[in-house]
């Protein structure tokens, strides 16, 4: 491998490097097979074991109770957004959903033709710069469920504590923070997550169901929206990703001799802390989240001058600082600081955002 960059893209996003060599020398002849890893048989013993194993070792990262199932499916978290009322919700039923930003917007309003979404609480009013506080919820006891978006990617939102929402399933898209820091999944209800930030490639999405939700959906529910299919038939209903499970797998090891997902908190906190302090010293770039509810995972941030914006992303880039352009929906720039990335890259950055604001501010 060259000269690593630090990629700071929101996702596909970076991962870590010894399971980026791990796939280099499995490419084209997987476990010494002459075969390779793109051709893993979904039915093969060896795919077996791989699934197994990823499950064993998410269960352990994040502690899963045996009252919850972990499932691999197709698609990433988007089809998550109409899954979840098709099967917790009944026809007509009230969902309650907190309104953080672009993502927990997308959820509504694709639950919205087979649900009755409520907005139990929204942010809009201060531009979505905090998580609502919980006290101010306006909660329906007889709720299908309470929707959050963990993490919102885009306006760098995260929830700093997880609400207690007593009978009422708490349901999360945890995309952006899975695996961020620890977790008491016996809390929720159903979590899902896209794999792309902080898990493996785009295209996998990682689901955990309780139990007792399974048999909530609606009759006329289909079979590959189905979660109790998925888990009838162990993430096997149809041709499982299987190398995108495997790389999955890889992570989970990874992470596992890392130290777990307390040594990544950890990691998480120092590489945020270091951005932050930049932000919050600085006469030049402007954050507007409020402390309390910024995001460990995604930092966007703005040039008091936008006519920088330009200068400062090439001047990045040129430093091996790559995909820090922010989204499209908002513009100005933004740093993601998934568990792959590493604290020499976060302090890098740190170091051409002081070194910049010297030169230009």
């Amino acid at each position: 491998m060259g000269e690593r960059a630090y990629n700071f893209g929101a996702g596909p996003a970076m991962m870590p490097d010894p399971v980026i060599e791990r796939i280099a020398r499995e490419w084209q002849d997987f476990d010494g097979g002459g075969y390779s890893a793109l051709e893993l048989g979904h039915r093969s013993e060896p795919f077996a074991d791989i699934l197994a194993r990823a499950k064993a070792d998410l269960r352990e990262l994040l502690a899963i109770p045996d009252s919850h199932h972990v499932l691999f499916l197709h698609g990433g978290a988007t089809p998550h957004f109409a899954m979840v009322p098709l099967n917790l919700a009944r026809e007509g039923q009230s969902a309650d959903y907190i309104h953080t930003g672009y993502w927990s917007d997308k959820a509504m309003a694709e639950a919205a033709p087979l649900a009755n979404v409520r907005i139990a609480a929204s942010a809009a009013a201060s531009e979505f710069d905090r998580v609502p506080d919980a006290a101010n919820w306006q909660l329906d006891p007889q709720a299908a469920y309470v929707h959050i978006c963990a993490n919102e990617t885009i306006g760098g939102v995260e929830f700093a504590d997880y609400p207690d929402t007593g009978s009422v399933p708490l349901v999360a898209d945890m995309s952006s923070n899975i695996l961020s820091r620890p977790l008491d999944v016996s809390r929720f209800g159903l979590i899902y997550a896209g794999a792309q930030k902080n898990i493996g490639p785009a295209g996998l999405a990682i689901v955990i169901v309780r139990d007792d939700l399974l048999h909530r959906a609606r009759a006329a529910v289909p079979s590959m929206m189905s979660y109790a299919r998925h888990v009838e038939w162990d993430s096997m209903y149809n041709t499982p990703a299987a190398f995108m499970i495997w790389v999955a797998g890889l992570v989970f090891e990874h992470v596992k001799k890392a130290g777990g997902v307390a040594a990544m908190q950890r990691e998480n906190a120092a590489k945020s802390t270091l951005i932050y302090n930049v932000l919050d010293g600085s006469k030049l770039y402007t954050n507007r989240i409020q402390k309390g509810s910024r995001s460990r995972m995604n930092i966007p941030f703005f040039l008091r001058e936008p006519r920088l914006e330009t200068r400062f992303l090439d001047g990045a880039r040129r430093r091996g600082l790559i995909n820090l352009k922010g989204h499209r929906a908002v513009g100005g720039v933004r740093a993601s600081l998934y568990n792959a990335m590493p604290l020499d890259g976060a302090r890098a950055l740190a170091d051409y955002m002081t070194e910049f604001e010297r030169r230009y501010g």
